[in-house]
């Protein structure tokens, strides 16, 4: 496809006298990783909840791709349908992965539950799913029936990446998906999104203060100071020939996250 899968224009977004975001503007491609990098502050969470349709901004727009080819204004959407493409054809996985899984239930209803959404009743099916989710995050399948609380954090996030991939979205958004994890955990994590992500062809925003990841992960970036996006471009060519005073700064690594 040669159109892009969503276009963001002009976002703007404001907590009382303190502009969190101003003036946003990107497209994202069908199967491209897009990396949103800043320290601590400069606007990289909010700008993922305004275009997630997790919260509203001030003024801007949205649009999604939808299978039929039309760009949709996402906040023209009624909250009925934006639960909707929540569910389906995005999926959102959080830093913390307690926030974006049931810890109350099983793994395998987890990930079933998306599916469940979509009309799926058949347990035979669902279950056979969930497995081989389960096995593709590096799951054994035997952990099927256990709570996600009895697992470790890499495996949270991993189940968390389950979930949320099972109804084959288009688009996932990811919020510090690595964070506060080991090294190992981290690496093994990685790894795992990037053949995911080739494999399925996913558009993915990722927002991460880890450069290395964004390096790993990323096609492109977007740096973000103060709710501004200061400079953007190519991965591998941001990060070895820096052109911002402020994306020289992060990459140098004088500004810590």
């Amino acid at each position: 496809m040669n159109a892009a899968l969503l276009s963001v224009r002009g976002i703007r977004k404001c907590y009382g006298e303190r502009v969190a975001l101003e003036d946003v503007s990107f497209d994202l491609w069908p199967g491209e990783v897009l990396a949103v990098v800043g320290e601590s502050g400069s606007g990289k969470s909010t700008l993922l909840d305004a275009i997630a349709a997790r919260s509203a901004p001030d003024a801007g727009l949205v649009q999604f791709r939808q299978r039929d080819g039309q760009l949709q204004d996402v906040f023209a959407l009624g909250l009925a349908r934006q639960r909707l493409l929540a569910r389906t054809d995005w999926g959102f996985v959080h830093q913390n992965p307690a926030d974006g899984l049931r810890m109350e239930v099983s793994a395998g209803a987890n990930v079933g539950e998306r599916l469940m959404g979509l009309g799926e009743r058949h347990y035979g099916r669902l279950r056979a799913t969930a497995i081989e989710w389960l096995q593709r995050v590096e799951i054994d399948a035997n952990r099927i029936d256990d709570a996600p609380r009895s697992f470790s954090g890499g495996m949270r996030q991993r189940l968390q990446i389950a979930r949320n991939l099972v109804t084959q979205p288009r688009l996932i958004f990811m919020d510090e998906p690595t964070s506060g994890l080991d090294v190992s955990v981290q690496a093994r994590l990685l790894d795992l999104l990037r053949q995911l992500t080739r494999q399925m062809q996913l558009a993915v925003v990722i927002v991460t203060h880890d450069l290395a990841v964004a390096r790993l992960l990323a096609h492109r970036m977007l740096v973000m100071q103060r709710g501004r996006v200061v400079e953007s471009g190519l991965t591998d060519q941001l990060l070895d020939d820096p052109q911002h005073p402020y994306t020289q700064l992060l990459v140098s690594s004088v500004l810590q996250p």
